[in-house]
């Protein structure tokens, strides 16, 4: 099916405001692995992992044995540990920020305790779905008994809502870049003020000492 070139800007637009992306990564024994989300305020963020463990025999990873586990822990713009639970070798993950900005999202292994990762690596699969992603429609039509018609609308309305929100935060990012942007003009300023002061009160102790030179050799 072809889009129009509105239509397909509106969907890029929409892919890019919510977010859900998936992507793997390999950690070692002590590591930590550690994502930056930036996350309007009341979004709620859903995080699925999936680990595979480095087998030296077969030279590939294979599923993870059900002792080992996975340590996630967030943290909101201001480091306040929102989430800080043990999981299995593979889980599920839900939060809801509060606060608009940058939540940083950290995953390490509980290694020490499996002698059988000791020195291996550990393959993770991450999801992270962010805002309207989050919703499971086929389940909320099941739930609420809607047409097909009536679910459409109620997704519209829920990417309306995370518009809504998305707009707000780039507000909230417009206000801070504005008072930083202030703050360092006003420190500008007077830094500028303190060294006129400064050349000033130089210039006339120069001018005292020359004074008092040429007096002292009596040259005036």
């Amino acid at each position: 099916m072809m889009l129009s070139v509105p239509a397909a800007a509106v969907t890029l637009l929409v892919a890019w405001i919510y977010p859900s992306y998936a992507l793997y990564f390999h950690i070692g024994e002590t590591e930590k692995k550690c994502f930056i989300e930036e996350i309007p305020d009341e979004t709620m963020v859903i995080g699925k992992y999936q680990t595979q463990l480095w087998d030296k025999q077969t030279s590939s990873f294979l599923p993870s044995t059900p002792g080992l586990g996975m340590h996630v822990e967030i943290k909101d713009p201001d480091t306040k540990i929102i989430l800080s639970r043990q999981y299995g070798s593979e889980g599920r993950f839900t939060f809801t920020s509060h606060t608009p900005g940058e939540h940083q999202i950290c995953l390490h292994s509980n290694s020490t305790k499996m002698a059988l990762f000791a020195g291996g690596k550990l393959r993770v699969h991450l999801e992270i779905q962010v805002g309207e992603h989050t919703n499971n429609y086929p389940e909320i039509a099941a739930k609420d008994k809607l047409t097909e018609l009536q679910l459409r609308v109620r997704q519209l309305l829920d990417q309306v809502e995370q518009i809504q929100k998305e707009q707000n935060y780039q507000r909230y990012r417009e206000e801070r870049f504005r008072m930083t942007s202030e703050s360092t003009n006003q420190r500008v300023l007077w830094w500028s003020i303190a060294q006129t002061f400064i050349l000033i009160i130089t210039g006339i102790w120069q001018m005292r000492h020359l004074k008092s030179f040429f007096e002292a050799k009596k040259l005036v």
